[in-house]
């Protein structure tokens, strides 16, 4: 065992447009840190949550939860002081809640020298995920393995990673509001037609192709969401308006990133996405909404020890 453990995770863009709860790709420049120190006193103490809206409450902390998780599989009884590091919004729509569930994983397994594998991880880090979100793993295996993943399987956890075209870029752009998950997952369809399903499964697989066949053009016609979108834009003020100025603008698709409210669209050129960011703004401005946006690459590492 060590006396500290740092872990950072990246944000996600979880769904990836019809990739409802199994498509998941993590994205550079922002994440989660989580700090584990050892103590005498058993449990973990949070010392830091890493925002004041977060609890500082170990069993509804998504960090502390996954830790916890950790500690019980690695068969350890003591105690740990917590601090995290909040570089994600929250209820942004960019993974947050899975970034610090996936640093407070990968922290505990390092500061026990636990030896859990990533499946492992993952689970640990679902346990987190199911409390604060819901149990989906769409952001939590990016986060932890990096780039564009498939998940297969909850049970057991069967994920696979994709290869991810070199010049794909992600403009990001979080309009000043806030979604919370359940509200988003509450609006969406119980009901859905055949002929969407199918449409959904189609584009799902196509851009699984596009990815495995380094074809981004593909990936951007597949991004075609007919179900949580078209439930989650009523909720979204801005976002059709900004889609049209992005798909104008000349990015390759457009959608909700995650449950929202951040919107994300993809580009093959950095430039492109400076003028995507900026149209995207400039639509969101219109509805009354400052927005930040910015332009980024694939994070292709996922969570690493710090």
């Amino acid at each position: 065992m060590r006396q500290t453990a740092t872990a950072y995770a990246p944000g996600s863009i979880g769904n990836v447009g019809p990739g409802l709860d199994i498509l998941g790709l993590a994205v550079s420049g922002r994440g989660d840190e989580a700090t584990f120190t050892m103590r005498d006193e058993r449990g973990i103490l949070i010392a830091g949550a890493g925002h004041p809206d977060l609890p500082t409450d170990p069993s509804r902390h998504a960090t502390a939860i996954a830790a916890s998780a950790v500690f019980a599989r690695a068969g350890y009884r003591g105690g740990a002081t917590l601090r995290v590091t909040k570089g994600l919004p929250l209820s942004g729509g960019q993974g947050g809640s899975a970034a610090s569930a996936i640093a407070g994983a990968v922290a505990a397994n390092y500061l026990l020298d636990a030896g859990l594998d990533d499946a492992a991880l993952l689970e640990c880090a679902l346990e987190a995920e199911s409390a604060v979100a819901g149990r989906h793993a769409d952001n939590l295996a990016p986060s932890l393995l990096g780039g564009l993943v498939l998940v297969r399987s909850l049970d057991p956890i069967d994920v696979i990673r994709l290869p991810v075209p070199a010049n794909l870029r992600v403009v990001l752009a979080h309009p000043d509001q806030q979604l919370q998950t359940r509200d988003a997952r509450a609006v969406l369809p119980h009901d859905i037609p055949r002929d969407v399903v199918l449409h959904q499964a189609a584009n799902v697989a196509a851009m699984v192709a596009g990815a495995c066949l380094g074809d981004v053009a593909l990936i951007g016609r597949a991004l075609d969401d007919r179900i949580a979108e078209p439930a989650r834009a009523a909720l979204l003020p801005g976002f059709i308006a900004a889609k049209q100025a992005a798909m104008a603008a000349g990015a390759l698709a457009c959608s909700i990133s995650g449950a929202g409210p951040t919107a994300f669209a993809l580009v093959d050129d950095e430039v492109v996405g400076v003028r995507v960011a900026a149209a995207m703004a400039a639509a969101y401005a219109m509805a009354g909404l400052p927005t930040a946006t910015r332009v980024a690459t694939i994070d292709l590492r996922g969570a690493t020890v710090r």
